[in-house]
């Protein structure tokens, strides 16, 4: 009996916590949604005030400070001047009301709202809304440049698998295994190192991946062998390895990819699956090598760079602009 009604108080327990997290996640969803078009308005009137005559607009900064000392008396500080200015920023970079997202708080669109173009900003927050990032993801990922860091390869090149090119990554960036960038580590400690960070690891692979196995056992009739990672992808829809190599780029290490590419497609890969992906991440890639494999030709395998630190901006594009101008030299 006493299991019974403990049973029953369980039930009753879920039941009441399932209604208040609902009524809660109401709550926010309408508070948000809100707040973004009261702000949203805000920003529309200081811009349509100081877009009404070249005197305003010489005197804006003065006005907006003027505005907030007003508000932040009335309201509090969340009216400040550089709130008010973020509104500005907001109402300029979104000016069509009813396009925002609600799935998207005032900080996500705050941080989306500094963004230079509106290409970028349709991105973050596509990919916000799509991935589930919070603001603190988001604000990580637009500072390593994850718009930029997508490959570059045109689409008429993957017919097949369109999204591939915008879901790998090159570099790849693991600041958050905490390794120094001069620590010498051997392949299966990254490997343990990105398992034990699995979650973070997933979100700079991007987005649909799932893991599927460490050291994934394959077997042949004559050998055995071991792929460092396997990923699933619900996107591309295909099988994504992925070989570890603490050092620079060979051609040995390519065409070991080939072979677990080869293997996995006769072993496994079932016919709801899109081809499998391989993808190479190493210290360091010999562009000599890149240009003079298969991998100029298979649109399958792919070879990226990791870093284990989180670079200088302008370090990141440099990096960035240099392996774009090499492909566009690897096509000719």
């Amino acid at each position: 009996m006493n299991a019974i009604a403990n049973t029953e108080d369980k039930m009753l327990f879920f039941a009441v916590k399932q209604i208040i997290e609902s009524a809660r996640a109401k709550v926010y969803r309408t508070v948000n949604s809100y707040l973004l078009e009261s702000y949203w308005h805000i920003g529309k009137l200081i811009v349509e005030h100081q877009q009404q005559g070249a005197l305003r607009a010489v005197y804006g900064e003065a006005v907006l400070k003027n505005l907030s000392v007003q508000l932040a008396q009335e309201f509090g500080k969340g009216f400040d001047f550089t709130n008010l200015t973020n509104m500005r920023k907001f109402y300029t970079a979104f000016p069509i009301l009813d396009a925002l997202r609600q799935e998207l708080s005032w900080t996500h669109y705050r941080i989306i709202s500094r963004l230079e173009s509106e290409e970028k900003r349709t991105y973050y927050v596509q990919q916000s809304v799509e991935n589930g990032w919070n603001s603190r993801e988001l604000e990580r990922n637009i500072h390593t440049l994850w718009f930029e860091r997508r490959r570059q390869e045109p689409l008429k090149q993957l017919p097949e698998v369109p999204p591939i090119h915008s879901t790998l990554k090159d570099p790849y960036i693991f600041e958050f295994l905490g390794i120094a960038s001069d620590e010498k580590v051997s392949e299966k400690s990254i490997e343990t190192a990105l398992i034990n960070h699995l979650q973070k690891f997933l979100l700079e692979l991007g987005k649909g991946f799932a893991f599927v196995a460490r050291q994934q056992h394959i077997t042949t009739n004559t050998s055995d062998f071991y792929i460092d990672l396997v990923f699933y992808n619900y996107y591309l829809k295909c099988f994504v390895l992925i070989d570890l190599k603490s050092g620079k780029l060979t051609h040995q290490d390519i065409g070991q990819m080939d072979m677990y590419i080869r293997m996995y497609e006769d072993l496994k890969r079932t016919v709801d699956d899109n081809p499998t992906i391989g993808i190479i991440l190493c210290a360091e890639k010999d562009e000599a090598v890149v240009k003079y494999s298969i991998l100029a030709e298979n649109k399958k395998m792919f070879a990226s760079k990791y870093l284990m630190y989180l670079p200088k901006e302008e370090e990141l594009k440099q990096l960035i602009e240099r392996d774009r101008q090499l492909f566009e030299l690897n096509k000719e």
